[in-house]
């Protein structure tokens, strides 16, 4: 996250030292919410416009993220929007204080006074910007404040973001695919594509002792309920390497495979155990099937959270929840106990290693990103997801494998449903709906 400017602003006539300390205590309170700030208070509306003058000289040549716009009583507008017009490009949040109560009488400054009169004209200025007021007696809105900053961080971030795929429209599925263009001017990250050819090739150049070096240190924590063939941990490994020296060459966050119709069928090996050391090892999200929004909504989390936002797939719907599961993965990261796997097979596809670890459960937010009639939109909702009844993919060798999932409980199943936009949906732990609302707000991105 980078730097954050912030600024104060209180009326000329105002006590001063009652500006100073108002903003002093809004200061502190979003350091401790892990913001970098350069501070600049108190700015008031004085005649010569000295301060407003001292302000841009302070904040001058910095590059930031966003602005917090710090209002600590009353202030004519114009005292604003001379500083804020000269960062008309960032995000800010508009901040008004509070007053406080002295025995049994409320003295305030007049802070919403300030802030009623300020948000319109941001509105009407086309500012980005999130409106956030104090009450009196409740705590400081500091986390709704840090919430839209971060936000804005994420933002500048996917600007530069890089995902790479291997191959495009796995199974020629629709779901999947992407405009680069609008993804582009909208989100900012960018999709490459190389072919599996170059894979193939870099993987032939991988030896032997890599290959084991990567078995010995990584593969040998996961528990086997059955012993794999070593060739198959050998090639997981191999094909490990050959994608993570692309990953570190051209600076990919997120990676998805061909996976049915690229390493299944072409090589004969399902991905699982390389998407599991590429998210592992390596930390960067990882999708099967060309997923490119779902690529894309993994990376947003990740910049958001922290969390490796892995995905589930939709098996069942019912009254008052959803079945959600992978049939090959998930990341150690969202693993509940040891890392369990077995080899299988599935139909007519190869033997592979298969993951069959448990999910963890509790409250989560479950989101993805979709494009369409020339919009982006983000479906989003808050669940709990749950263990889940013993179930089966059919198809799998017997005794078929319990798949890793979870039932997840929703508010509102059928709107939840009736609006479903994949089967591949991200989920990352805990209420982390303000923060992707405001990640939102900045991109321009309705949410559903």
């Amino acid at each position: 996250m980078g730097k954050i400017a912030f600024v104060g602003f209180g009326e000329v006539n105002t006590p001063k030292e009652v500006i100073i300390k108002k903003c002093e205590a809004a200061e502190k309170s979003l350091i401790k919410e892990g913001l970098e700030l350069v501070s600049v208070y108190p700015v008031t509306d004085d005649y010569e416009e000295k301060d407003i003058a001292a302000a841009l000289e302070k904040l001058a040549g910095k590059d930031f993220d966003a602005m917090v716009v710090c209002i600590a009583g009353w202030i004519p507008t114009h005292a604003v929007v001379k500083i804020t017009e000269q960062y008309r490009h960032l995000p800010m949040v508009l901040w008004g204080l509070c007053g406080w109560m002295e025995g049994d009488r409320l003295v305030t400054t007049a802070d919403q006074a300030g802030t009623s009169a300020i948000r319109k004209t941001f509105a009407d200025l086309g500012y980005k910007f999130k409106y956030v007021y104090d009450i009196i007696g409740l705590p400081s809105r500091s986390a709704r404040v840090a919430s839209f900053v971060k936000a804005a961080s994420a933002a500048k971030a996917l600007r530069s973001v890089k995902i790479g795929h291997a191959g495009y429209r796995d199974m020629n599925l629709y779901g999947t695919l992407f405009d680069g263009a609008s993804l582009k001017n909208v989100v900012g990250a960018e999709i490459e594509t190389f072919e599996m050819l170059e894979i193939y090739q870099r993987y032939l150049n991988i030896t032997d002792a890599e290959k084991q070096a990567v078995v010995d240190e990584h593969m040998s924590k996961w528990k086997f309920l059955k012993e794999a063939k070593p060739e198959g941990k050998l090639m997981a490994a191999g094909y490990f390497l050959a994608i993570a020296s692309l990953i570190k060459e051209r600076g990919y966050l997120a990676i998805s495979l061909k996976d049915v119709d690229g390493m299944k069928k072409l090589i004969g090996f399902p991905p699982a155990p390389i998407f599991m050391l590429l998210s592992d090892v390596l930390g960067v999200s990882t999708i099967p099937e060309n997923d490119s929004l779902g690529n894309v909504t993994q990376t947003m989390i990740k910049l958001l959270t922290g969390q490796c936002g892995a995905y589930l797939e939709f098996y069942e719907f019912f009254e008052d929840r959803v079945l959600a599961g992978v049939p090959d993965y998930v990341p150690a990261e969202i693993t509940d106990g040891e890392t369990t796997v077995m080899p299988a097979a599935f139909g007519e596809l190869s033997e592979g290693i298969l993951n069959v670890s448990k999910v963890k459960t509790g409250e989560l937010t479950m989101c993805r990103l979709v494009y369409t009639n020339g919009k982006y939109y983000m479906h989003m909702v808050m669940g709990e997801g749950i263990t889940p009844r013993k179930w089966e993919e059919c198809g799998w060798t017997q005794p078929a494998p319990q798949l890793p999932g979870l039932e997840i409980i929703l508010p509102d199943t059928e709107k939840f449903c009736d609006n479903v936009m994949c089967q591949h949906y991200i989920i990352s732990y805990g209420d982390n709906t303000e923060i992707i609302r405001d990640l939102c707000s900045i991109l321009g991105i309705e949410v559903i």
